[in-house]
């Protein structure tokens, strides 16, 4: 803990500042860049009693032993001990409160009204013969099993040299690797989860529909099962070289079937160009990763904002992370468009409550320590400010891990809340650009699909210029509303998605691996 002496001098002319968020709080969280040290006084006449880091919550009122703490409306934590008005209220004040039963939701019982619909949006993407668009064009070569990740690797290098130059209107040769498909219960009733991923990543629609895999031939995962409607057989692999068949004599013979076979399909690719295609063709995801205190009242609600904008275009927006959406499950089933919508989002939160019980841990594991020192306590605040990233539009479907998304407008899609785990499932539901709002700060990327990166504070835009695309903490300083900030993020989505524009994750080629959620066992 910081004492006061610690505590950074504020810049003169930095008037002390926090937010309140709800008018029920009983507390709020200090704006300034470097907190504000103890006897600092507020125009409401608030004095505080010590120093406050910037992010972390001061108490408005005294709260008594055992009195909630309420922040976004609700209480985020019980009071441990008693807590002086003008007080930090950090980690030690506070116990978590118990998690909304599931047994005793409402549902439906706050449908939103449609908005009104945006018409005449439209960005450049390329159409698939299923009717789906792309915001890229990639080849992207499978692989059943982790054995051959480094044959693959070999063979990717040398397509990016001798092949890929001939094909200009192809963006990238990425491969889908990962570490499954042996030494894994591939029968048990959870492998469902990695083996949907798989088949459903190699169908995302910035791949243009052109499967290919690249597999062993002892696996356990066989090769055509991550082909759409398992095409091609041992006899006849179609879609699929197999480093095992006989006909290879050596490497340099399965890397040239590699090659062969990727040069057919980046033939069909370079054939795709751009078309003006409307909004509602747009399929985002929206993530979140090193959250602070400010997630919840800058970035996150602008997500939120210009998610409502790509429903009223007719898009698709999925939010994920069930640990940072469990603890607000009772703001989100009343907001369910039917009662089978409300029933799965129940039921996601539930499988995961029994995966975690399994583990031997629970939702408390989150947030992480960075996450605390950005101001979060709990995973209750967590959960509240995550949330925001969803708006205000019902909940038209839930998709189960690594489903691909069926219907328009708002989806919930469980995942776990490790970045690279969602960032992998909401790629297998389809999404072709993401939104990534951070506070702490992460160097994210996905190769597969456009990752647009939202600061909730400016300090952070500014210490991290060539990685941020969007400051959204300009809510916090007043500079901006988070309409404002919807909207500028809204066309950002769109000129991304047109190729009018790259993300910084794009223009460094920062890109993370995929990592599949498999809770199944490994024999």
């Amino acid at each position: 803990m910081l004492s006061d002496l610690e505590a950074p001098p504020r810049p003169v002319g930095d008037a002390p500042r926090t937010i309140r968020v709800h008018p029920d709080d009983n507390v709020a969280i200090v704006v300034n860049a470097f907190g504000l040290p103890a006897g600092t006084v507020f125009p409401d006449g608030l004095t505080l009693t010590e120093f406050v880091p910037q992010g972390h919550k001061v108490a408005l009122v005294d709260v008594k032993r055992g009195g909630h703490v309420v922040r976004y409306g609700e209480v985020v934590g019980i009071a441990l001990r008693d807590i002086a008005r003008g007080s930090w209220v950090e980690e030690s004040c506070v116990e978590t409160p118990v998690a909304p039963a599931l047994d005793a939701l409402e549902k439906c019982t706050r449908v939103p009204a449609a908005l009104p619909p945006l018409d005449g949006y439209t960005f450049e993407g390329f159409r698939n013969p299923d009717g789906s668009v792309g915001t890229k064009n990639i080849l992207a070569i499978s692989t059943s099993v982790q054995c051959v990740t480094g044959t693959l690797d070999v063979a990717i290098r040398r397509i990016k040299q001798e092949l890929l130059p001939r094909y200009p209107n192809v963006d990238d040769v990425i491969g889908l690797t990962h570490a499954y498909g042996c030494g894994v219960a591939i029968n048990a009733p959870e492998a469902v989860i990695p083996i949907r991923t798989l088949q459903s990543l190699a169908q995302n629609p910035n791949f243009g529909g052109e499967v290919m895999v690249v597999g062993l031939g002892c696996e356990k995962l066989v090769s055509e099962r991550l082909v759409p409607g398992r095409q091609g057989t041992e006899e006849d692999p179609a879609n699929v070289v197999r480093l095992q068949d006989e006909r290879h004599e050596g490497f340099g013979s399965m890397i040239d079937s590699i090659m062969a076979m990727a040069e057919a399909r980046l033939q069909v690719l370079n054939r795709r160009t751009r078309e003006t295609c409307p909004a509602s063709d747009l399929v985002v995801g929206l993530q979140c990763g090193g959250s602070d205190a400010f997630s919840g009242v800058t970035a996150n609600p602008a997500l939120g904002f210009a998610a409502d904008l790509l429903v009223r275009c007719g898009a698709t927006v999925l939010f994920s992370e069930v640990t940072e959406v469990r603890d607000a499950i009772h703001l989100l089933t009343p907001r369910a468009a039917t009662p089978e919508v409300a029933d799965a989002l129940i039921r996601e939160m539930a499988w995961y409550d029994d995966y975690l019980e399994k583990g031997g841990a629970d939702r408390r594991a989150n947030p992480s320590p960075g996450n605390k020192r950005g101001g979060l306590n709990n995973i209750v605040e967590k959960a509240l400010g995550s949330v925001a990233k969803s708006g205000t539009s019902a909940i038209a479907g839930v998709l189960a891990p690594g489903e691909r998304v069926r219907e328009r407008g708002l989806i919930f899609a469980a995942t776990p809340a490790s970045d690279f785990v969602c960032g992998t499932l909401q790629l297998a539901s389809g999404i072709t650009l993401q939104v990534f709002s951070t506070g702490r700060g992460t160097p994210y990327g996905l190769a597969q699909a456009p990752v647009i990166k939202v600061a909730t504070r400016s300090e952070l835009a500014r210490r991290w210029s060539d990685l941020i695309d969007l400051d959204a903490g300009r809510v916090a300083t007043g500079e901006a509303t988070i309409e404002e900030m919807g909207w500028e993020l809204f066309r950002l989505i769109l000129d991304v998605a047109s190729g009018c524009k790259q993300p910084w994750s794009d223009r460094w080629g920062l890109y993370n691996d995929l990592t599949l959620f498999n809770p199944a066992p490994i024999t």
